[in-house]
């Protein structure tokens, strides 16, 4: 397309492009695989990837021959199609990330008042709920749509610009006509669907540019590595789990294992996708003045490689996303080891409410509360706390308030609500969602094959 684009704009500017040169063009435009053939011959003759397509090009459309690629340098083609394929595939990126937030968006409404243990260092914190924990995850996937959408907003074209971005060329073949030069690189812009184009490139466009969606997408591989780790800490836990198929077997050896292998390859790829965004760096900083070509091959595997690590984290998280199974039983066991004793605040200030010594209360609390810990750590029973507070006679003024002040629910904060306003209809979510719900409603749960 980029030569059939560039041949009918200089015919549109009165160059001598014939109507047969560009019939042959478009009608030749898909490849086929006799053309692929002649390629890798031409390839192997010229050793040059750029004009062994040029000479086959000409033999399928001969009456373009002797136009095609006229004034420009391969930095026409192949940078100006690495950019069309960066925007293409941040277009498909951002839909199919848009999905996977809804998904968390829904689990998050449904579990939005389901209290749970909170952790900090690893350890047992106070308590918040499981769909506001998702909404964690959700506000740094929002972060992630943010980031694609300016890295994709910022793309601009290459376009026509000779061989060290002068476009000496093209002066040359307009007979320094100025105006129809920069005509040209607004008229082929243009066909490639891009607003502007860079004014100012070298050969190449900047590889800075690379970089740029490549912190992108890292960014989004760093998103998968935490949520992923979450998941398998709670599947730890038993608490959360990731979906887990009839026959699936979680290892060869230990038929009871129910591994979280979907966020486990969540975590591995995420890590590879970040890593693959080094190259960029390495790679824009490694330039040389109008260009040097160590930039070509690592070029080639990196960025289609970035692109499907991502497509495949997109899989992977709304494949996730869709199925998450919630043990509440489990989650509310785990509270009741852990709350009596982040209850014991509340009820030293209900003893201070009541008349009481709030040294006093400290202290008969700090006594109890050691003996249920021994009772947990020695012998491996049931946290007791609350039984011992509620038979021990110092607390008779607040007996009848102790269910309460050690209920949950009453310790998750203003988690539901918070909840609750992030995924509203008007709420942050639902807004950034609002431009991909036309291609949310196509998108499928993803399945997984392997």
């Amino acid at each position: 397309m980029l030569w059939l684009w560039l041949a009918e704009a200089q015919q549109e500017l009165d160059l001598q492009v014939s109507n047969e040169a560009l019939d042959q063009m478009r009608a030749h435009i898909v490849m086929s695989d006799h053309d692929f053939e002649v390629v890798k011959v031409e390839e192997k003759r010229r050793r040059h990837d750029v004009m062994a397509h040029v000479h086959a090009f000409g033999q399928a459309a001969p009456e373009a021959a002797g136009i095609i690629h006229w004034g420009a340098t391969s930095c026409y083609v192949t940078d100006n199609a690495d950019l069309i394929f960066l925007r293409d595939g941040l277009d498909i990126l951002l839909p199919k990330l848009a999905a996977v937030i809804q998904k968390l968006s829904d689990f998050a409404q449904t579990h939005k008042d389901l209290p749970c243990l909170g952790y900090t260092h690893g350890q047992p914190a106070q308590l918040t709920t499981v769909g506001k924990r998702a909404c964690l995850w959700i506000q740094d996937l929002l972060m992630d749509v943010r980031n694609l959408e300016r890295a994709r907003s910022d793309l601009r074209f290459r376009g026509v610009k000779g061989t060290v971005g002068t476009q000496a060329s093209f002066l040359q073949i307009f007979k320094g006509d100025h105006a129809k030069v920069e005509k040209l690189d607004e008229l082929v812009t243009k066909k490639a669907g891009f607003d502007s184009a860079f004014i100012i490139s070298s050969q190449t466009y900047s590889r800075k540019i690379d970089v740029d969606v490549g912190h992108a997408l890292a960014s989004f591989g760093t998103t998968c590595q935490r949520i992923g780790g979450d998941i398998r800490h709670l599947a730890m836990f038993k608490e959360i789990e990731e979906p887990f198929e009839k026959d699936q077997i979680g290892s060869s050896a230990m038929a009871y294992k129910r591994n979280p292998m979907r966020s486990e390859r969540m975590c591995s790829l995420g890590r590879q996708l970040v890593n693959l965004a080094h190259n960029t760096e390495d790679t824009f900083a490694a330039q040389w003045l109008e260009r040097s070509l160590d930039d070509s091959a690592i070029r080639r595997s990196t960025l289609p490689e970035m692109f499907l690590s991502a497509d495949a984290l997109m899989i992977l998280l709304n494949n996730i996303c869709s199925g998450l199974v919630v043990y509440p039983a489990v989650i509310q066991r785990r509270i009741k080891e852990e709350l009596p004793f982040m209850a014991t605040e509340n009820l030293i200030m209900a003893m201070v409410d009541k008349g009481g010594s709030r040294q006093d209360a400290h202290e008969r609390i700090r006594v109890l509360s050691h003996q249920a810990a021994e009772q947990v750590k020695l012998h491996g029973y049931d946290n007791d706390l609350n039984q011992r507070i509620e038979n021990d006679d110092f607390f008779e003024p607040i007996r009848d308030m102790i269910p309460r002040l050690v209920d949950p629910t009453t310790f998750v904060g203003r988690a539901p609500q918070q909840v609750e306003n992030f995924t509203a209809a008007d709420g942050e979510v639902q807004t950034m969602l609002q431009k991909y719900q036309q291609q949310i409603a196509s998108l499928k749960a993803a399945q997984l094959h392997v």
